[in-house]
């Protein structure tokens, strides 16, 4: 099946399950709410799961009790050493449910360099008052795996385009990606401060979120809602010169967190048959 079609009220979402089971386009009233699917490659896509981890582990490599583990590089089509986003993403996707405003998508990982085996679920759910997105990972092995979750939306952007967002912390981070320091603030903190977004070319992770993340489009008279759940308490912000999208990345996690202990955003540990579940609600207006 090449791509699922939902459809309520203003909104269209449109679901490519053979394709790391991203999402092609999302729209309100005919306008774009992400960026739609540009290219041939998953990051051409308006947006991917990101499932049993998110963003880099430093070298592919790290530890399960005494065990080492080695990951191979994933990036595609580039020359990357950390292994990135999990396997969900280059993965087909099984549809196992469909309906005018509902599908629900499935993904298996059998053991190999990763040596536990998974299942996650994605669902989507539409209606005339926005877009719910699930994700889920359920541990089929015998022994307690890492996991964690999240989404990778790109978002259209121009000079005019706004983010808000509230934080108590920003991750400092090394030329790679990976996370040096942890810059804590004493209050939730906006890291724009009401400049357009593209006033900062970032790559990085904001910890602590507190509230919903805002993007508007001054120039389209739209603003755009997004509410995470409880458990994607971080976010990946990317916004890379000269380019006419950014990423805003509700995860549950910082950075190669499997590498670093002790601190709010690690990964979380599922025991044999135990599940972790998220959700993300977009709403336009």
């Amino acid at each position: 099946m090449d791509e699922v079609v939902l459809t309520a009220g203003k909104y269209r979402l449109t679901v490519a399950p053979a394709r790391g089971g991203s999402v092609d386009a999302f729209q309100w009233a005919g306008q774009a709410l992400l960026r739609a699917t540009c290219g041939p490659s998953i990051l051409d896509t308006a947006c991917f799961p990101l499932v049993p981890f998110s963003n880099r582990i430093a070298q592919g490599r790290f530890y399960a009790g005494t065990e080492a583990i080695r990951l191979a590089p994933n990036f595609p089509g580039e020359d990357h050493p950390h292994t990135l986003h999990g396997f969900g993403w280059l993965a087909a996707w099984e549809v196992r449910e469909r309906s005018e405003h509902h599908t629900l998508l499935r993904h298996r990982h059998e053991a190999g360099e990763w040596p536990w085996r998974y299942v996650a679920e994605q669902r989507f759910d539409l209606s005339v008052d926005g877009l719910r997105q699930g994700l889920s990972v359920t541990n089929l092995s015998d022994t307690a795996m890492p996991a964690g979750l999240g989404f990778h939306p790109y978002f259209p952007r121009n000079d005019q385009t706004l983010y808000h967002a509230l934080h108590l912390g920003e991750w400092r981070t090394a030329d790679d990606g990976l996370p040096e320091r942890l810059e804590r603030f004493d209050a939730p903190t906006d890291g724009w401060d009401g400049r357009p977004v593209a006033s900062r070319n970032v790559d990085t992770v904001f910890a602590g979120r507190s509230g919903a993340l805002v993007i508007a489009w001054p120039d389209r008279d739209l603003t755009l809602t997004i509410s995470p759940s409880d458990a994607l308490s971080s976010t990946v912000v990317y916004v890379p010169a000269g380019r006419d999208f950014f990423c805003v990345e509700p995860v549950s996690h910082f950075t190669d967190a499997i590498n670093m202990r002790g601190g709010e955003g690690e990964m979380r540990w599922l025991s044999p048959g135990e599940t972790m579940s998220v959700t993300v609600d977009y709403r336009a207006s």
